[in-house]
């Protein structure tokens, strides 16, 4: 594994997953007590959560939170899966600093959280130069596989249909749009839209192909010191 990009605080845990009872809380076993987790994935997280299972968690960073402790990652038949949807848009910004994706080479800065009309669009890279358009990337956390396929969404997504339409309209206008999908677990061996969960996002994923919006999958590396970006997946 190469040295990990992101790095998680310290004071991380292992504990056993009970059950996921409200949309931002788990509760988890740790230390013979039952505690309460907050999660950042709205997603339905299939096929991942079972009761008795083995879970990663991190120490909440401000002292105030109401709850104490955040889902990393969830360890699937010997395997960590990470679930922090967080991290694709943190990866995105590191790989950048570090120069390690091929797509972003010649781009000189970063604006994470970018404004386009109504809406943000998770990244936007801009050329100082002018000799590169600007390129507007999205980023989606990727924890589904099916027969070897790494899958998004596993969930119907509005959201993720409104994305697709806005980076459509982005390619329509000149200028250059991607779709980084940051697969966080090791057991694809290819990356494909999820049509058996969403039709609709598959069908405008496939518009957004030919209207020129570039798919970036790639394979992350896991482990309990941090995450680091592995090789581009098949699409």
């Amino acid at each position: 594994m190469s040295e990990s990009l992101i790095i998680y605080p310290e004071g991380c845990r292992k504990a056993v997953f009970i059950k996921r009872y409200k949309r931002f809380t788990v509760e988890a076993l740790l230390d013979g007590e039952v505690i309460s987790i907050h999660t950042n994935n709205t997603g339905s997280m299939l096929g991942l959560l079972r009761e008795g299972q083995e879970i990663f968690i991190s120490p909440a960073l401000n002292p105030a939170r109401k709850l104490k402790w955040t889902l990393e990652m969830v360890n699937l038949s010997g395997s960590w899966v990470g679930v922090n949807t967080s991290v694709p848009n943190k990866m995105i910004q590191r790989a950048f600093e570090v120069a390690v994706l091929p797509e972003l080479k010649g781009y000189t800065a970063i604006k994470r959280e970018a404004v386009v009309g109504k809406s943000r669009i998770d990244a936007k890279f801009t050329d100082e130069s002018g000799r590169l358009p600007d390129l507007w990337v999205e980023c989606k956390n990727v924890t589904l596989v099916e027969d070897d396929v790494a899958c998004f969404p596993d969930a119907p997504t509005e959201r993720g249909q409104k994305h697709l339409v806005e980076l459509m309209a982005l390619a329509a206008e000149g200028y250059r749009v991607a779709m980084f999908f940051f697969v966080q677990r090791n057991d694809g061996k290819c990356f494909g839209p999820a049509d058996f969960i969403d039709p609709k996002y598959a069908k405008l994923f496939e518009q957004a192909l030919a209207a020129g919006v570039e798919c970036w999958p790639y394979q992350a590396e896991l482990s309990e010191k941090g995450i680091s970006i592995g090789e581009k997946m098949k699409f």
